[in-house]
């Protein structure tokens, strides 16, 4: 059998270094909000010839607009304050004077005080899923030996796959300037239940090979547990990996963020779920938290 556990100090480790290099980047750097947040609009173009985004800017600027605009599949992402009708037609005829005819892909125009509204409502929303989650799954497990330390263990692996999507999304922020909205906290919700869901798949084994008294270590039974259900989690993900990455590849940039959160979520996820939350419930099992640095030596007896 495969020593899975008793090799946590490496799992724990890789995630220590994703956690602080995820907690550095994001003090330094921090997250850019986008209109949902921040309030402004957002004007799509796509020209029939290619534009220059930095000759655009340099357009709008004497035109009297200050403007941060972005290339996503060849259309120009105009990033302004919030704009008015007339306003919005007299940057799109002052560009389209300058570079040529072009299509309105996309407006998005948002107040400031439904951004702070917003705002407000993704946190509440990122906070009630957690709490959900760990009553449920306490609940979920109420017949096993501390069902509490089921539901901690799966919160603090979302926990851990949210805080890598920030850290990873700000970089990209400060390297791309890309920016959060709300398809970013639908991405982070969709993350937190897919890595709900591939914990609950080996917390359920678990529970199943308690019952049928596979081994009175604990230690052996998450073991026993991770190696059974390893090649559905791995399957899972690389078929929903896929669809991300083709949602990536080939959709515009109304769901990029979605899109990117979902693909950097499932690949910390399907981590997670395999080596932090069920390597967090068998050290916590034992009380033993010196297994954080130190593996254990399996045995059957």
């Amino acid at each position: 059998m495969f020593d899975i556990v008793g090799k946590r100090p490496v799992y724990f480790a890789i995630s220590a270094v994703l956690l602080a290099g995820s907690i550095i980047v994001l003090l330094v750097l921090g997250l850019n909000p986008g209109i949902d947040f921040s309030s402004g609009s957002i004007t799509t173009l796509n020209f029939e010839q290619a534009v220059d985004p930095t000759e655009a800017e340099e357009a709008l600027s004497g035109l009297g607009f200050s403007s941060r605009i972005d290339e996503w599949q060849g259309d120009l992402v105009i990033h302004t304050i919030q704009l008015t009708t007339e306003e919005k037609t007299s940057i799109r005829e002052g560009l389209e004077e300058k570079f040529g005819p072009a299509e309105e892909m996309g407006f998005e125009s948002v107040d400031p005080v439904i951004a702070e509204e917003t705002a407000g409502t993704a946190g509440i929303a990122v906070a009630v899923s957690a709490v959900g989650i760990l009553l449920y799954l306490t609940w979920a497990f109420r017949r096993m030996p501390r069902p509490l330390h089921y539901g901690t263990c799966a919160v603090i692996a979302l926990m851990h796959d949210v805080a890598i999507v920030l850290g990873v999304f700000s970089l990209l922020g400060g390297i791309f300037g890309w920016e959060i909205n709300l398809m970013f906290i639908t991405g982070i919700l969709a993350v937190i239940g897919y890595s709900v869901n591939n914990t609950v798949v080996v917390f359920d084994r678990i529970r199943e090979n308690l019952q049928r008294g596979v081994s009175p270590n604990f230690e052996v039974v998450v073991n026993s547990s991770l190696v059974e259900t390893m090649s559905r989690s791995l399957n899972t993900s690389l078929t929903t990996l896929a669809v991300v990455l083709a949602l990536v590849l080939f959709v515009g940039v109304s769901i990029q963020n979605f899109a990117v959160v979902l693909l950097i979520g499932v690949i910390a996820g399907t981590y997670s779920s395999l080596f932090v939350a069920p390597q967090l419930l068998a050290v916590w099992h034992k009380g033993k938290w010196r297994g954080f640095v130190q593996g254990p030596t399996l045995t059957t007896r």
